[in-house]
């Protein structure tokens, strides 16, 4: 097994602000992982996808709608990354909000320890909205392209 030494970034938030397919959305992109090393250290890509409820107009969400998914999406994204923050298992991506949902994306160090956390929720019907997970190996970060794009 290789071992790597890995220093976590600071995270730094880039806003961004898009339309696709006639619905405007807004991002926030943790702009330090464009220069993150060794990448194949978190190889994997998760996507969280909460379905949202309170909406104002284009599809977006109102302010109380706000307050219940950014609370649930801090809960993630503790709990993805883990207690150790020297060693996290995650690193935070992204936030989208766009036509009625909000993705969150973190890349992953160890993706069973993110699918065991994520599988309780689901079991135990625990979140406060409905929310699917997608977790994809991806080394080579393709999936990130989007998200680190040079947006000036």
């Amino acid at each position: 097994m290789k071992e790597f030494k890995v220093l976590i970034p600071d995270e730094c938030y880039q806003i961004l602000e898009f339309n696709h397919e006639d619905l405007p959305g807004v991002a926030v992109v943790n702009s330090a992982l464009k220069k993150f090393e060794p990448k194949e250290v978190f190889g994997w890509h998760l996507s969280v996808t909460l379905d949202l409820i309170d909406l104002i107009e284009n599809g977006m969400p109102s302010a109380d709608e706000v307050k219940v998914i950014d609370t649930f999406g801090d809960y993630l994204n503790d709990n993805i990354k883990g207690s150790n923050k020297e060693r996290p298992n995650g690193l935070f991506l992204a936030r989208m909000t766009w036509n009625k949902t909000r993705e969150l994306i973190w890349r992953i160090n160890d993706p069973e320890l993110a699918d065991s956390f994520l599988n309780r929720i689901i079991s135990n019907n625990s979140a406060p909205r409905q929310f699917e997970f997608r977790m994809e190996s991806d080394e080579e970060w393709k999936l990130t392209k989007w998200h680190l794009s040079d947006w000036t």
